[in-house]
């Protein structure tokens, strides 16, 4: 297996984007995204409108139609100057108990090396789900041979930093920013499972298909409830070499641009969403073990996880 790294222009990603989480980001009621599914021409644009009979709703909606109208003309106008990057590392990996141990890579310059034993520490829920089972992440990945895929994704640093001076602008920019990076990662999920991985050659999904994650496998991100440690970064950029796309890391593990997103990429058809919510000083105890750092500088990391700040 091996790295892959890819540019995107903005119009390439672009019809991935969520829209729903850009007007959420925005204070929009979910109902409102639907504007973006709406044919552009002016009747059902009206249709669509006047479909809200409360006025109050409807002026909210006519709101959300000219912050669409912004954002897809700002689009066009970025589309020129500014593109997204992702880098995608796939190899063979297996599990061993809370870990995921990496057999393989090849490095950015194509020259492959053993990693055996580079291990991706993970933490188990301590409270069981609703199907009665603590879940780790590491429960997807075959504990004799499997492939897995690490990948991070972003805009380039630029585009969420235009326009600081207008308040309105700025954070247009920053939502788009940052709704690009996911479509850049869905982008690229879709073309591994079809492509790159091939696991999936005959997927054919709607975009609908696609944000509900009806594919095989999942796409888990770092900062998210089932890999909730931001200093996993330190981690993957071991692996993939962030900054070759300009992302930098803080010393919190926090990523620069802030339109970015890094994860794992699993196969397996039952891989599920979960939270590991609450973890004990036990688990705190062994992770740090794990991941060769003092109890008290992982505890950092992992303050919303403990009853510790």
């Amino acid at each position: 297996m091996q790295i892959h790294k890819f540019d995107f222009a903005l119009h390439e990603v672009a019809p991935y984007i969520n829209w729903l989480y850009f007007f959420h980001a925005w204070g929009f009621p979910a109902r409102l995204g639907s504007i973006a599914r709406v044919h552009g021409c002016e009747a059902c644009r009206q249709n669509w409108l006047y479909s809200f009979i409360n006025k109050e709703e409807r002026a909210r909606a006519r709101e959300a139609m000219h912050l669409y109208d912004e954002a897809q003309a700002l689009l066009q106008e970025l589309d020129a100057h500014f593109q997204t990057h992702a880098i995608v590392w796939l190899g063979k990996a297996h599990s061993e108990g809370d870990d995921i141990v990496l057999d393989e890579a090849i490095t950015p310059e194509g020259e492959r090396r053993e990693v055996s034993g580079f291990r991706l520490p993970l933490l188990r829920q301590q409270t069981p789900s609703e199907d009665g089972t603590c879940w780790c992440l590491s429960d997807f990945v075959h504990p004799v041979e499997d492939k897995i895929g690490c990948f991070v994704c972003s805009t380039d640093r630029l585009l969420e930093e235009r326009m600081a001076e207008d308040e309105f602008q700025h954070l247009l920019h920053q939502t788009l920013a940052d709704r690009l990076a996911e479509a850049t990662a869905e982008k690229t999920h879709e073309r591994v499972r079809r492509e790159l991985w091939g696991y999936a050659p005959n997927e054919r999904l709607t975009l609908d298909d696609l944000f509900a994650e009806r594919y095989a496998g999942k796409r888990p991100a770092v900062g998210y409830p089932s890999l909730p440690d931001q200093s996993f970064n330190f981690l993957l950029d071991k692996l993939l070499d962030f900054e070759s796309i300009g992302v930098t890391l803080t010393e919190n593990g926090a990523m620069r641009p802030h339109a970015s997103t890094s994860g794992l990429m699993l196969s397996h058809h039952a891989t599920r969403h979960f939270s590991v919510g609450a973890i004990g000083e036990d688990q705190l105890e062994d992770y740090a073990r794990r991941r060769g750092i003092e109890k008290e500088g992982i505890r950092k990391f992992l303050s919303s996880n403990t009853s510790y700040s």
